[in-house]
């Protein structure tokens, strides 16, 4: 992805914009972003920042950081494996520019390990085919024995530690008004974003907490839309001669562009150009729930193919990692908070290689916990301190519980008589003793539809119907007289 095509997905100039600069560029030379800043597209300090965090391709295979042989027996394994044949796809594959991935296959050539086919009624050096030979396919077989890890060039551990600070969340500031428009159809009190927003900004960890039904998971996931820098994800990391995988497709959102045509020679690589070893991205958001273990939090190695998948929150650097319903996990809640106090307090995360060799990462991501249980109950008063934003999530004022049942009505239709929101607000109140959720009223407006329609009855509040859905809300318990609420959904 050229330039332009960088600064239009981070949303910092337009197509129009983009397509004028470099026309004056074709007219009079320069660079295209002293054009977009002299066309008043973009400032100059805007234009410094956002360059200042592009990876910078490298020059040669030295600048790359990794050994030259490392690098052809990358290249080898990617082409025997994905059947290329073009100097074009070496490229694309292997994400290195066309004067790096030129030097290995003259390497490879001078080894004999490949020799040239020429090119299909083309002049374009893109174009230039290649095949292995005998020699080739046993050097090949040999490489793939040793490490099964092919496509993408990884990046240095230098490389990714200095990128990861170049994009921590603290760089973007958040709004009131951010956070309120993408909490979008939620209900919530103002105090909520109050309480968020310099959360969020801090880039340090935040608690949720609440009794169930109330939206700490909902709000959890609008803080996903909150954040809109770009940032770069490395496809892979090479530590000690160790590769471990980073970018994941799952779990990463790639920036959406069409890459530049390949076409009219070598004009794509004398543009200005970014290492396509780096993904941008969104800034990632990854949730886990009960099926988090202490496992997944380490480096999982594949013994088979001799390399490394990177933890989920080493994949959610730069953006958010949510630990949902925490204290229900497969792992204990103490081994669990153990495994985070030094992450989270010294932002600083430490993986160990197989080989027992350990390594250190930058820990920027905002982690985000929620819980419907107590806090006191799950963590002790060391952990909890190392949790800066406590933010209590609990039930509705009873003018929005109104406000997210007439909500909830419009959206399937059904007119809603004052004077049954009036009854069930009563009776959930005062004849059965019960709190006031966020999580209410749909659930009362379904069942009351099922009801209806299971009745063959046109869709309407039926306080018959009503009580059925109200007693569905909780399960009294056996021996006792007065409405006691045993379990919520």
């Amino acid at each position: 992805m050229r330039l332009g095509d960088l600064l239009i997905q981070a949303r910092l100039v337009t197509e129009e914009q983009v397509a004028n600069a470099l026309e004056e560029q074709g007219r009079s030379g320069g660079r295209l972003g002293d054009h977009l800043v002299s066309a008043g597209a973009i400032h100059r300090a805007s234009l410094e920042a956002f360059l200042h965090r592009i990876p910078v391709e490298p020059a040669n295979i030295a600048t790359t950081g990794i050994d030259s042989t490392e690098l052809l027996s990358l290249l080898m394994k990617t082409i025997y494996l994905d059947h290329l044949e073009s100097m074009r796809q070496f490229i694309d594959a292997i994400k290195l520019p066309f004067s790096i991935v030129l030097d290995l296959i003259q390497m490879a050539i001078d080894r004999q390990l490949l020799y040239t086919l020429g090119t299909r009624e083309s002049a374009n050096p893109l174009d230039m085919r290649y095949v292995f030979t005998e020699e080739g396919r046993r050097w090949v077989i040999d490489a793939l024995n040793r490490m099964r890890y092919s496509g993408p060039a990884p990046v240095t551990l230098e490389e990714f530690v200095q990128q990861v600070n170049l994009q921590k969340t603290t760089n973007e500031r958040i709004t009131f008004d951010r956070i309120r428009e993408c909490f979008g159809y939620l209900t919530l009190d103002d105090r909520l974003i109050e309480q968020s927003g310099p959360a969020l900004n801090s880039g340090q960890a935040m608690l949720l907490y609440g009794p169930p039904g109330n939206g700490k998971t909902s709000i959890a996931l609008s803080f996903a839309n909150v954040f809109s820098d770009m940032i770069y994800v490395p496809y892979a990391v090479i530590v000690e001669g160790q590769v471990m995988r980073v970018y994941d497709s799952s779990l990463h959102k790639r920036m959406s562009y069409e890459p530049a045509s390949m076409d009219n020679n070598f004009s794509l690589f004398l543009r200005e150009e970014y290492d396509a070893r780096w993904v941008p991205c969104q800034r990632p958001f990854v949730v886990v729930g009960g099926e988090l273990t202490l496992e997944m939090l380490d480096l999982r190695y594949d013994a088979t193919a001799n390399f490394y998948e990177a933890p989920l929150h080493v994949k959610a650097l730069g953006g958010c990692f949510v630990i949902d319903d925490f204290g229900r996990q497969l792992v204990s809640p103490s081994s669990l908070l153990n495994r985070w106090i030094v992450p989270l307090e010294n932002k600083v995360d430490y993986l160990k290689l197989h080989t027992g060799k350990s390594f250190a990462v930058p820990f920027e991501a905002v982690v985000i916990f929620s819980t419907n249980l107590e806090p006191e109950d799950l963590m002790d008063p060391a952990f909890l301190r190392r949790i800066p934003y406590k933010i209590e999530v609990g039930g509705p004022s009873e003018e929005h519980y109104r406000h997210i049942f007439q909500n909830e009505c419009e959206k399937r239709g059904l007119a809603l008589p004052t004077e049954i929101l009036d009854l069930i607000v009563h009776k959930l109140t005062k004849e059965k003793g019960m709190e006031l959720a966020s999580y209410q009223p749909r659930f009362i407006i379904n069942q009351i539809i099922a009801t209806c329609r299971f009745m063959g009855q046109e869709l309407h509040f039926d306080p018959r119907y009503v009580d059925y859905a109200l007693d569905n809300l909780r399960v009294k318990r056996h021996g006792s007289s007065s409405s006691t609420t045993a379990s919520a959904l």
